[in-house]
């Protein structure tokens, strides 16, 4: 019975791929990649030669027999394009198949974007939750984020450049004007990565194009030590509404500022709208 290596690959720098990772992937009989091509550049660095084959998300059904029929016989690893393999992609399927048959199931860390992202956010690390990619259009991703409002985990998700500004938008909006850290190119010549509450880091990319992939880092609810009196965050409502602001975005600013949770500030928003 062979084994299923799981071998987490660099993010940016080669130099990162550790020395276990290149004998792994140098013995196995066959390596099962994201992406081929992506993988056989990572190959031809290192000098490994091991036969490959895709495993991704429209073939991962036709291919999980081929795969499994291998495991039988030899060792096969798991690779993703970068990072380690079944965050945010089909590998966790391969490894339940692989567990049921028998067969072992063994992982050599390494390198992963989100936690890298964590580490260097200067956001709380204790605990977080991973959201992975937020959905792709406002409608779905508002409430997505309101599941996870009043939670006080450091949150983390990823994000496509264009996309990003939206997102940005509605994590201000349900959220709050919350500390966070948006990373990209880590590791690489380019890496960068922008602290600050969301206003400022969406400020700073309406002015500067966002281009790659990027790991969003939001702090978590954090619980005032006084809850507002009821006059007094009734007098914030009015206020807010008075200026135009959006109920959303007021419920989201009051409740990071008053102890109250956004629930019930927006029904006090509601409760109030006819009297502004």
């Amino acid at each position: 019975m062979g084994i299923l290596y799981l071998v987490a690959t660099p993010i940016g720098n080669l130099e990162d791929m550790s020395p276990r990772a290149v004998r792994i992937l140098r013995q196995v009989s066959l390596i099962a990649a994201e992406d081929t091509r992506q993988t056989q550049k990572l190959l031809h660095h290192f000098g490994i030669s091991t036969p490959l084959v895709s495993y991704f998300e429209h073939n991962k059904i036709s291919r999980l027999e081929l795969i499994l029929n291998r495991l039988n016989e030899d060792d096969v690893a798991l690779v993703s394009d970068a990072g380690t393999p079944t965050i945010n992609d089909p590998g966790y399927e391969l490894v339940r198949a692989a567990l049921a048959a028998g067969h072992s199931v063994c992982p050599i860390p390494g390198p992963s974007a989100p936690i890298t992202a964590l580490a260097v956010s200067g956001l709380p690390t204790d605990a977080f939750l991973y959201l992975g990619y937020l959905p792709r259009k406002s409608a779905e991703r508002r409430p997505f984020l309101e599941t996870v409002a009043d939670l006080p985990y450091t949150l983390l998700c990823l994000e496509v450049p264009h996309r990003l500004l939206a997102s940005l938008s509605d994590l201000e909006a349900v959220l709050g004007d919350r500390t966070m850290a948006a990373a990209r190119e880590l590791t690489k010549i380019h890496e960068q990565i922008i602290r600050g509450p969301i206003s400022r880091v969406r400020a700073h990319f309406e002015q500067h194009e966002p281009r790659g992939e990027f790991v969003l880092v939001i702090a978590g609810k954090t619980e005032n030590r006084e809850r507002w009196a009821e006059e007094r965050i009734i007098q914030a409502i009015r206020a807010g509404l008075t200026t135009g602001e959006s109920s959303s975005r007021l419920a989201a600013r009051l409740a990071g500022e008053s102890g109250w949770t956004r629930r019930e500030v927006y029904r006090l928003i509601q409760a109030n709208k006819e009297k502004v």
